[in-house]
Parts: structure tokens; C-alpha cells; sequence
């Protein structure tokens, strides 16, 4: 077990803001549905986008990568028989990818690592299901096995699961025969990543209507065309060092497109709505604050900000409430478990509901060992917690950054922090 101890001081300085590895997902899929090349830069090689290119290279594209840009050529968009697509941990690369190796008539296996397996895939079950798709998975890990063609129509898909069993459809349902129709049958969570879909297959010639999130029709025999895209900075990211800069230190984000449709944006208002300063001009972005105050927030739509934003609610005077969190539950790992039970333990008072927090803003934290969970996301929360907390703290397993931000603990230094090395067993 690897471990790492965090000395509890304040970081301060510029950074520049990690690509979105939501954008670069999209990006990698639109252009690998192209037969030309495109051009992807601004990628930051994140275990889940390494997860993506290795899955459409089995789908017959090519892809040649630098330190920071990579060409994708598309293929025949037809797999070996048989194959094995290694998903690793990443659900985005999962549920965007299936429906698109089913286009031609297929028998792929998708396999994978971590909770993977036991994140939901039942709206694609019930798609299989309908259209006479043989398929077969293991309980509890990912062993999904699919035989059969994908063939355009009527597709009802509940809206509260995850947005990204919607974008696997977009992807997918303009290059069939026929026009195609996604009726939303629940409430829509986490619209900010539709959008980002739409807008990135857009830029890549493909059209869909979208009739008020509710249906969206999407005409069969489009092309993608090739396009060249610089990635645009994460603010899933992002919101690690504004939540800092809420509780005092010291951060200026560099590389931000404050237009942006990403869902995550949304930091920017909550943080506001709980006392913060934002300053903002030429893609870089600071904030001040002179008292932190509770709020009730709905992370519906921001899910993957929640678990940093409690640590500014931990420390924020008076109560927080947030609401709606029900699919945090269904992440990489239990993140409304595992926020309430880290924070808990360096002092914080947040109390967890079945899809709620409670939390009770505290002067100060104290510090001790807590686990990431091997969770990315918990992992750099629980970091920027250690910025306010009286003792240092240690966290196992800090290496799941990899999945998403690489580069994490060598800015967290590079800004001030100060961090303990070293492996046990």
C-alpha cells in the first residue's frame, strides 16, 4: 500500500488548468468516427483517455500521440470478432464506446477494473434486450460480453442514471440506416455533459435536434468530418484549487474558457453563493473570500464536484445542505461514504443521508489518516483539505490520481505543498 503524508500548510501560485478529460473523450470518439485525420491537442494522457484510444484502436482506427497532442485516423468502425475491449476504470470510455461497436454486426467482450463492474449498464441491458442483442455480464465485475447489430429507432432512456449512456447513443445513432429517436423518460441530470456532446459532434459535422432535453431525433447516414480541436481546461479540475482559494490559500487558474458548456462551471456559482470573490479575465480566474457561508446545493448536475465542495462546506460557517447526491453513490466508489467518513475523521461534522449531506461548518480541522478509496476524486478533496487542518494527513492509495489528473501531486509541490513519500507491504 502506497501512502502519502501532507504537511499542513497553505499553497499558493499559478496554475495551469488540466485539459478536460471530458472533452477529450468526446473529442478522441468524434474523430476516430472520421475516415480523415484529426488533429487532438491539449490532451493530458489520464489513465481513463489511455482507455479510450486503446478502444478504438481495437475498433480500427489509428492513432499516433506526443507528450500533449495525438492524430486520430478513423477505421472500418468494425472490430476482430471476438475482441477484447479493456475499459480499465472508466465508465465514460464504457458506456460511450458500446454502442458504437455495435454498429456493424459484432461479438466483443468489455472487460474492466475497480467498481467498474458494479456501476449500472441496465438502459443498454434493456436496448439489447429489445432489439434481440444476445448478451451476457458478470454480477459484480465487468465481463460483458455482446452479440449483434444496433439498428436505428425508438430508444427510451431514463435521465437519472447517468448522461452517458445518452451520449453513447448520440455517438452512435447518426452513422445507422434510419432516423433514430432518444425519448427522455425521467428528469434530466447532468444536462452540462449533454451538452458538451452535442457541442463536440457538432464541430465535427454531425447534427442532432434537440427537442428541450426530452427527445432528440437524430438522422442515419451522416458523416463525421474531420476536424482539429485544442482541449479546453478541465473545471472538474478546476474546482480543486478555487475550493482552495475559498479557504484561504492562495491559487490563480490559468487556461480557463469561462464560456464553456461544461457542467462543472457551475464551482464558479456555488463558490459565489457562499461568500467567494470571483475574478476573472484572459482565461485566468482567482478568487478571494472573506467569510465562507453555508448554502443548499443541488449536485444533480455537478456530481463529480460535490466531494471537494464539502470541504469548503466543512469549513464554511453555518449549514450546508446538498441534495440530489443519490448518484455519487454509483461512482468509482461510494463518494457520499466516503467524503463523510474522511472528512469526519480529520474533524469535519458532516452527516450523510441516503441521497443527502448534512454539513456543519467547523472553525478548523484536525488532521490524521484517511483512505482515498482509490478514488481520484476523493483523494485530491481530502489533499486540499490538508491545507486547514492543525496536524498533517495521510492518504492511502493516492496514486488513483492517475485517473484523471496525472500530474496532481507534482503541481500540488509545485505550489507549496509539502509531501511524504512511501510504500508499505
Amino acid at each position: 500500500m502506497n501512502k502519502i503524508q501532507i504537511k499542513p500548510k497553505p499553497i499558493s501560485g499559478n496554475i495551469n488548468i488540466p485539459p478536460s478529460k471530458s472533452m477529450a473523450h468526446r473529442a478522441i470518439i468524434c474523430a476516430a468516427l472520421s475516415k480523415e485525420e484529426s488533429l487532438i491537442t491539449n490532451v493530458d494522457f489520464s489513465d481513463d483517455i489511455v482507455a479510450t484510444l486503446s478502444a478504438i484502436e481495437k475498433l480500427g482506427a489509428k492513432f499516433e500521440k506526443g507528450d500533449n497532442w495525438v492524430k486520430v485516423k478513423g477505421g472500418e468502425l468494425e472490430a476482430e470478432t471476438g475482441a477484447i475491449i479493456d475499459c480499465n476504470e472508466s465508465g465514460s470510455t464504457l458506456r460511450f464506446i458500446v454502442p458504437i461497436f455495435l454498429i456493424k454486426e459484432n461479438n466483443i467482450t468489455f472487460v474492466g477494473k475497480g467498481n467498474l463492474g458494479k456501476r449500472p449498464l441496465k438502459p443498454y441491458y434493456e436496448i439489447f434486450d429489445e432489439q434481440g442483442i444476445k448478451w451476457s455480464n458478470k454480477e459484480g465485475e465487468l465481463c460483458l460480453s455482446v452479440k449483434g447489430e444496433l439498428e436505428s429507432g425508438e430508444f427510451y432512456i431514463k435521465g437519472d442514471i447517468s448522461s452517458q449512456f445518452i451520449s453513447g447513443l448520440l455517438f452512435t445513432l447518426p452513422l445507422l440506416k434510419g432516423t433514430s429517436r432518444i425519448i427522455i423518460t425521467t428528469k434530466l441530470e447532468s444536462k452540462g455533459y449533454i451538452d458538451l456532446t452535442l457541442e463536440m459532434m457538432k464541430r465535427f459535422g454531425i447534427e442532432i435536434i434537440n427537442n428541450d432535453y426530452k427527445e432528440f431525433i437524430i438522422e442515419g447516414n451522416q458523416s463525421y468530418k474531420a476536424t482539429n480541436y485544442e482541449v479546453e481546461g478541465d473545471f472538474s479540475q478546476a474546482a480543486f484549487y478555487l475550493v482552495a482559494s475559498s479557504l484561504g490559500n492562495s491559487v490563480e487558474l490559468s487556461k480557463l474558457n469561462l464560456q464553456s458548456l461544461q457542467g462543472d462551471k457551475e464551482v464558479l456559482d456555488i463558490l459565489s453563493r457562499m461568500g467567494a470573490n470571483i475574478n476573472a479575465s484572459d482565461k485566468k480566474v482567482s478568487l478571494s473570500v472573506e467569510k465562507l457561508v453555508g448554502t443548499t446545493i443541488d449536485a444533480a448536475q455537478c456530481p463529480d464536484i460535490i466531494p471537494v465542495i464539502t470541504v469548503a462546506a466543512a469549513l464554511a460557517k453555518g449549514t450546508t445542505r446538498i441534495i440530489n447526491a443519490g448518484r455519487l453513490r454509483i461512482k468509482e466508489c461510494d463518494r457520499l461514504s466516503a467524503i463523510s467518513s474522511e472528512l469526519n475523521k480529520l474533524g469535519a461534522k458532516v452527516e450523510e443521508g441516503t441521497d443527502y449531506m448534512v454539513i456543519e461548518g467547523v472553525e478548523k480541522l484536525t488532521g490524521g489518516e484517511v483512505s482515498s478509496f482509490k478514488d481520484h476524486r476523493i483523494a485530491m478533496s481530502l489533499a486540499i483539505a490538508a491545507t486547514r487542518c492543525e496536524k498533517p494527513v495521510i492518504i492511502e492509495d493516492p496514486e488513483c490520481v492517475r485517473k484523471s489528473y496525472p500530474g496532481f501531486w507534482k503541481d500540488y509541490k509545485a505550489l507549496g505543498g509539502e509531501i511524504d513519500e512511501w510504500s508499505m507491504g
